[in-house]
């Protein structure tokens, strides 16, 4: 065999290994390379949208906390309120009905002299017409002189 007719065949085969390979084995490959390449670029676009879209959702709930701590204040700022307001109504309301139970207490200890000083009028008048019998040592007739008693009691 002849070097330069090996050299030639080989040449021609591994022509036609090329061109089959550029033909059929080739094209499957390099589409398999894009597609790999565009789920990789996808993934990353993907990727930096999450990651923009977590920043964003962390600072939305910083925000809301931040404005559920104001409101939680506000809120306990007009508890507070409220609970001192509520205070005043019941220090007010305990005054006025301190107050009241004074004045029925007054009241009632003026009725309660009153009586005690009809009372002692009236004990005063059996004693003044006891007196009285003893010293003439005759009945009094109670009944005639009531008037002259009753009249004594009111200057008493």
């Amino acid at each position: 065999m002849n070097i330069n007719m090996t050299l030639i065949g080989q040449t021609i085969a591994f022509a036609i290994f090329v061109w089959f390979c550029i033909k059929y084995v080739w094209p499957p490959i390099s589409n398999a390379l894009h597609e790999r390449q565009k789920k990789i670029a996808d993934g990353l676009d993907a990727a930096s949208r999450a990651t923009r879209d977590l920043e964003l959702a962390q600072e939305r709930a910083e925000q809301t906390l931040r404005e559920s701590k104001e409101q939680a204040s506000q809120i306990l700022e007009q508890a507070n309120k409220r609970s001192a307001q509520m205070i005043d109504e019941a220090r007010e309301q305990a005054r006025a009905e301190g107050e009241r139970l004074v004045a029925s207490a007054r009241s009632e200890i003026e009725q309660e002299v009153n009586r005690a000083k009809d009372e002692l009028r009236a004990q005063v008048s059996y004693l003044a017409v006891m007196g009285a019998e003893r010293v003439l040592e005759a009945s009094v007739d109670e009944q005639a002189h009531r008037k002259l008693l009753d009249e004594l009691a009111a200057e008493l």
